[in-house]
């Protein structure tokens, strides 16, 4: 995401000299002291030259019957005070109204800028190594599999694997993680993380279009896509306000004199004309896209990716939160408790025989059994396996055919003889239609879990906890961290169905899932906001998610709602006070009692601080 492109630097010049120029044409009549038939080209040369971009931009948007807007109610102003022989107020209201726009735009520019700065996860330059050989070269150059160098002190272009070499690692610029890491050969490391102090031979596992940083900068960049309410409250308000100003002007033009006498048309005209330069709802127009963008960047940085503003309104309402239990709640690093093989059946066998079809699955049940197997056992892969969410892994091969999964597996393929756990989480065994036994696997809380739970009722959001697992160890679980409602046994799509289930009973406010972003896609997408976690660097986390919390804690849950909360508070602070203001000045300028110069300075100081309470969505 460029920080300031070239062509914002060419259009801050031309708006500088277009200023400048304007200027100089309005201040030559008061130094030269020339005449006024005269003196007055010059203002009409000055009220042209500082407001032809918004006099053709009005005309373009009447051609186009978009005409509803703040470039219509500044051409009004200026040409209707020319029609009254206002030269220097017309001229001076081009001028400033111009300055002012001049100076929001660099005040959102340059606040965007530090913004995007911040997030700044790309490299320049990528130090390749081929044969002994490095060569300097952009990142879209590079191929999966190319070998890359990493210095002390620079960025990780490219997601990748380490090949040679151990540092320690900054991960804030993705996770928000104050502290380093230490990152050892086979690990792998994400593009836009930082190598504080070591050399690295990195494998390139994504291309840069793939790559983590990519994907999170391009949602950054496209996230005002995706419109909150308010944002899309301000478009229809400008449809109704820019018609309705018009017609409120008109008639304060034109009722007093015919209903008065001693009313002067002149004196009306131009109250009228001050009253429409007071209306331009620039304050609102600006400062709620960038109150979202600055929510957006400030949640980043703590390493909360939201994708649009509309998640933001829904994260602040919501009132139930509901959760997967494996490796979202827990930690998912299942350790193998007891093997139970039926008579004539060893453990070991028992193992062996679970491990050859888990070893083609990375669910966090199949690496525990696989990684218990693996002590002085080697093992085939073998493709014939096919995994079937929420029920287990069959695999076929010429000589047999083995099941391995929960009891709604067995039962499917009419295994008899089934032993019966309730303690722990079980896996079923079967090798051509005969039970061998089961393994039962033990998970636990994540550290942080019974803290962030405690956080989410502190915000009076209601828990719930969805799980595939049996009822005793879900149990556990919810025993655990104060979790009072959950099911149990529930398939991908009766997670689904009971998600929607808990959807129709909530009638206030919304509901979150809280996911690993893979297995739960589904729900992740069903939920008011899904969100993955654990879900850096995975493909189907960043897409299905709405919410990505990209170093797998627990307590970014209630911090993204309040964060999601203070956002929305700015937004509407920034609503209340450009129309609580707009109003005093309106009233104001119908009475007489406000000059169209004072207007002008008016609307742009409310822009200016409502850009600047905008920015304060930045700082969590």
């Amino acid at each position: 995401m460029p920080s300031i492109t070239h062509h914002h630097k060419h259009h801050n010049a031309y708006l500088i000299l277009q200023i400048s120029m304007a200027l100089l044409f309005f201040i030559i009549p008061f130094i030269f002291k020339i005449p006024q038939n005269i003196s007055s080209l010059f203002f009409i040369g000055a009220f042209i030259i500082a407001g032809k971009d918004t006099l053709l931009e009005a005309f373009k948007n009447f051609l186009q019957n978009k005409w509803m807007n703040e470039n219509t109610l500044m051409s009004l102003a200026g040409i209707g005070a020319i029609g009254i022989g206002e030269y220097p107020e017309a001229a001076m209201v081009m001028i400033l109204y111009q300055s002012g726009e001049y100076l929001q735009h660099k005040a959102v520019e340059e606040s965007r800028k530090s913004i995007t700065d911040l997030m700044d996860l790309r490299s320049d330059i990528v130090y390749k190594e081929e044969q002994g050989i490095i060569t300097n070269n952009k990142p879209e150059e590079i191929k999966v599999n190319d070998i890359i160098i990493v210095r002390s002190g620079e960025k990780i272009p490219l997601d990748g694997i380490i090949i040679e070499g151990n540092a320690a690692i900054d991960t804030s610029g993705l996770t928000g993680e104050s502290l380093p890491k230490d990152f050892f050969s086979g690990d792998e490391v994400l593009s836009g993380y930082i190598n504080i102090n070591g050399f690295l031979k990195i494998k390139v596992l994504r291309i840069y279009k793939e790559s983590t940083a990519s994907k999170i900068l391009d949602l950054i960049e496209h996230a005002d896509n995706h419109k909150s309410h308010s944002e899309r409250f301000i478009t229809r308000f400008a449809r109704y306000y820019t018609p309705i100003i018009i017609i409120i002007s008109f008639l304060l033009a034109v009722c007093p004199p015919l209903f008065f006498s001693e009313a002067v048309f002149l004196d009306w005209f131009k109250r009228a004309l001050t009253f429409i330069v007071i209306s331009c709802p620039c304050a609102l127009i600006i400062s709620i896209p960038l109150s979202f963008f600055a929510g957006i960047g400030g949640a980043s940085r703590k390493g909360i990716l939201i994708k649009g503003s509309n998640y933001f309104e829904a994260l602040a309402h919501c009132r139930i939160s509901v959760f997967d239990k494996t490796g979202t709640l827990t930690e998912g690093n299942f350790i193998i408790d007891h093997l139970y093989p039926v008579k004539d059946i060893t453990p070991t066998y028992l193992l062996q025989t679970a491990a050859k079809a888990e070893n083609t699955s990375n669910h966090p049940i199949a690496r525990s059994i696989t990684k218990a197997c693996r002590k002085g056992q080697d093992l085939n892969i073998y493709k014939q396996a096919k995994e079937i969410s929420g029920l287990g892994i069959i695999l076929r091969t010429d000589k047999e055919e083995i099941l391995v999964g929960n009891h709604e597996l067995m039962k499917r393929h009419d295994i008899k003889g089934i032993f019966n756990n309730n303690q722990n989480t079980t896996i079923h065994i079967a090798r051509n239609r005969k039970y061998l036994g089961y393994i039962t696997v033990k998970d636990k809380s994540k550290e942080e879990a019974f803290e962030a739970i405690s956080q989410l009722h502190h915000l009076n959001i209601k828990t719930i906890m969805l799980t595939g697992d049996n009822k005793e160890a879900a149990q556990a679980i919810a025993n655990q961290l104060n979790i009072k409602d959950f099911y149990t046994n529930l398939l991908p799509l009766e997670k689904i169905k009971k998600l929607e289930e808990i959807k129709n009973k909530n009638n206030k406010g919304t509901v979150i899932f809280v996911g690993d972003g893979i297995n739960d896609a589904p729900v992740l997408t069903y939920a008011d906001v899904g969100i993955a976690m654990g879900g850096l660097g995975t493909d189907a986390a960043i897409e299905a998610a709405d919410v990505v919390i990209m170093d797998d804690s627990l307590l970014k849950i209630p911090l993204s709602i309040r964060i999601a909360q203070k956002t929305l508070r700015i937004v509407w602070q920034n609503i209340f006070l450009a129309l609580s203001v707009k109003t005093i000045f309106l009233l104001l300028g119908a009475l007489g009692m406000m000059t169209m110069w004072g207007a002008v300075f008016a609307d742009v100081g409310i822009s200016l601080l409502a850009v600047l309470n905008s920015l304060r969505a930045f700082r969590n």
